[in-house]
């Protein structure tokens, strides 16, 4: 499967984004999809992950309650949707998608397909 994010962009503090990731194929369903980011210099970090039906999902701890994460079996797509914007978000947001359950993804997070990345920055 291929993965294309796009939605990043500059936003002040406080403000909001909503990532989009729209994979190529007809087996999307079948992938639980994550969401990662990594800021520069410092390792690509966990965001949020959702089942293959949407009906799970898992958020690191720094972004629970602020960010949300959803998806779209029909188009494809999945997408990450980001309120309250702190500085500290700032970072290259890349999608994932791994043909394993829901429930042995959120143990590991290594994913076997990789979008390119989009770049968030939020100003103080």
């Amino acid at each position: 499967v291929q993965l294309q994010a796009s939605g990043g962009g500059l936003v002040q503090a406080g403000g909001s984004l909503r990532l989009s990731c729209a994979a190529s194929g007809r087996t999307f369903s079948m992938y639980t999809m994550g969401w990662f980011r990594q800021a520069p210099g410092k390792e690509r970090d966990f965001v949020s992950a959702i089942s293959r039906s949407g009906g799970l999902t898992y958020y690191a701890d720094s972004v629970k309650g602020r960010f949300t994460i959803s998806r779209d079996n029909a188009k494809n797509t999945v997408y990450l949707q980001m309120n309250s914007l702190k500085p500290e978000d700032t970072a290259v947001y890349y999608c994932a998608a791994d043909s394993r359950r829901f429930s042995d993804y959120v143990r590991g997070l290594e994913s076997d397909y990789w979008g390119q990345g989009t770049q968030v920055t939020v100003s103080s």
